[in-house]
């Protein structure tokens, strides 16, 4: 019966997969392509009619008499900027929770010989696409890239591109119902058409193989009717590597290069210039090279400990301008964050946009990863494990090459059952299965009991390196109980603390215990930190949070106002007093660690 379950599950699985779309085209950054960013006109539906009112709103027909009725009609609809979310674009839209119809139109010229998808780097939540009338495909999930071959249902000419993006949330979702950030719908992140040979690099992976420095390993997947016994050539230039190879019938081949590159890390965050070929199809990615490790308690970045100086951030714009998207975003947060000397960043709670872990690539700065399962999710329901699963895979095949990409995490907050525990677990097959260059981490529960910080949970098992969320001095006692809290873990595992913080309004000042204030704050990152500064099993910190995030659940007035303020940068970038305590506090780590 155990069998039978297995067996039904998994073709569940598979049918569920081939519903949600096409396989992931790796590289968008650096393909030939169209972009179709700017003014999307909008259509509000509240009911959600529009897929069959008046035969849909993704058919774009014309008035032919002046007699004839049509209650719908873009032409003369509000627009929207993509990407953005509709929320701060449109005042009547903030709390807007429904779908939005999007249109644009566009003119095109059909080549010989030429593929062409129209991709999308995110839209919340779930969104419908209509080329010509006709639809190309559905995608559920917020925060991941997806695209759609559309090469047959392209014209010479004008083109009608139509999206219903829905960001309705849901019980079953992943998200679920409830969360601690703001529920930012629409288009998103960029769109492009995707403009490639017959037969193409689909995808690629090259990284130094496990357990070696001296080998670089690797695969392509080429997609198209000449794909099988098809030549790949592979150049790293400085590495003196000029290799080919040919695929098999499935137009797949694996390979193993002899090199010795220079280590990627904070310190050197060397990236290659790759480039590869295959038939008519060329392309290139900077890829940088590391290893990444455990052994009882430490980290090992290229076989040296490393302590993670990290903090933890949302995407949102640097200044109060909704979700953020572009690489000048990426480079205002990481800035900030380097301002904090830190080497390390958890990207909260959800995949951020691509600009933003390549930034961070660039940058030095080591990342954390995580889908968005968090607090309590349907973890009995299938269809939820399948989003999940949806969602892990397509940011794991979107970051796969990122070197600075070290953990994968699997949840936020998670309450103990054996649901979750079963729901977690597959969600950790599925990363050690396809990854085991990268560590699987989740962010736990805190455990209080009196003055004891002991650390158990079933999960952690099942992990590489323990997450772990504590709210000393907020949510639990005055900052001083850090003084006299005593930490044990059973685990012979290195601990990031994922998460600790206080809220504070910038601006708003009194003496230590002052609930709010800067002072309230930074005290509680002065006890915190020297409490954890003691314990010996920590390998790394990223305090809650960069910056001051919208979230509806935060509701008092004159303080809050929709704003979670545990940030130590105000929403309009104003650096609060605990922000220069984590900064001193880390450079006190970095002479430590190097030394």
């Amino acid at each position: 019966m155990k069998k039978f379950f297995i067996t039904i599950f998994l073709l569940y699985i598979t049918f569920l997969n081939n519903s949600y779309g096409e396989e992931l085209i790796q590289n968008i950054l650096y393909r030939n392509k169209i972009s179709l960013n700017g003014q999307w006109e909008i259509l509000v539906d509240l009911y959600d009619i529009g897929e069959h009112y008046e035969g849909g709103f993704y058919k774009i027909r014309e008035i032919g008499e002046r007699w004839e009725r049509r209650e719908y009609d873009f032409d003369k609809s509000d627009y929207l900027l993509v990407p953005g979310d509709w929320n701060t674009q449109r005042e009547k839209l903030f709390l807007y929770e429904g779908s939005i119809w999007y249109h644009k139109d566009f003119l095109y010229r059909k080549k010989n010989k030429k593929r062409t998808f129209i991709y999308f780097g995110g839209a919340n939540y779930k969104t419908d696409v209509w080329v010509n009338g006709e639809k190309v495909g559905t995608h559920v999930g917020g925060f991941s890239p997806f695209n759609f071959e559309v090469t047959d249902l392209l014209k010479n000419g004008k083109n009608d591109i139509v999206v219903r993006v829905n960001n309705g949330r849901r019980k079953d979702g992943v998200p679920a119902l409830v969360t601690d950030w703001f529920n930012y719908g629409g288009i998103t992140r960029d769109v492009y058409l995707v403009e490639l040979p017959e037969t193409f690099i689909q995808d690629y992976y090259l990284q130094l193989k496990k357990g070696k420095r001296d080998v670089i390993e690797g695969w392509v997947k080429l997609d198209g009717s000449n794909c099988s016994n098809s030549k790949v050539r592979i150049k790293i230039g400085e590495l003196k590597i000029d290799k080919s190879f040919i695929t098999n019938r499935n137009g797949f081949v694996k390979f193993e290069l002899k090199a010795k590159p220079e280590m990627w890390s904070p310190q050197n965050p060397k990236l290659y210039k790759v480039v590869i070929e295959s038939n008519d199809d060329r392309i290139f990615d900077y890829i940088g090279f590391r290893t990444i490790e455990v052994s009882g308690y430490d980290i090992l970045l290229n076989g040296k400990s490393i302590f993670l100086r990290g903090i933890c951030i949302h995407e949102e714009a640097p200044y109060n301008r909704g979700r953020a998207f572009s690489k000048e975003d990426a480079k205002v947060l990481l800035e900030w964050a380097k301002e904090l000397n830190c080497n390390f960043v958890r990207l909260a709670h959800y995949p951020h946009n691509e600009n933003m872990v390549r930034t961070a690539e660039e940058m030095g700065i080591l990342v954390w990863e995580e889908i968005p399962v968090y607090w309590d999710i349907d973890f009995g329901n299938l269809n939820t494990l399948e989003n999940a699963i949806s969602q892990l895979k397509e940011i794991m095949s979107r970051d796969k090459n990122r070197a600075n990409v070290i953990l994968w995490s699997v949840a936020n907050e998670t309450p103990i059952t054996k649901e979750r525990m079963k729901f977690l677990t597959e969600l950790i097959k599925v990363i050690k299965s396809n990854d085991d260059i990268r560590l699987v981490t989740a962010a736990l529960h805190r455990f209080y009991n009196g003055n004891l910080m002991k650390i158990e949970d079933p999960l952690a098992e099942h992990l590489d390196v323990i997450g772990v969320n504590e709210y000393l001095g907020w949510y639990v006692g005055l900052p001083s109980k850090c003084d006299s809290v005593m930490w044990e873990s059973p685990y012979n595992k290195p601990v990031i603390i994922s998460e600790f913080g206080a809220g504070a309004l910038y601006g708003y000042h009194g003496d230590e215990l002052t609930r709010w204030s800067e002072e309230y704050q930074e005290s509680v990152y002065k006890h915190n930190l020297e409490m954890l500064s003691k314990v010996d099993f920590i390998r790394g910190i990223s305090p809650w949070i960069l910056k001051d995030f919208r979230s509806p659940r935060r509701m008092l007035h004159g303080i809050q106002d929709f704003y979670n303020r545990k940030g130590i940068i105000s929403e309009n970038g104003q650096k609060k007093k605990a922000f220069y305590i984590l900064k001193r506090f880390y450079d006190e780590i970095e002479k430590e660690w190097t030394d």
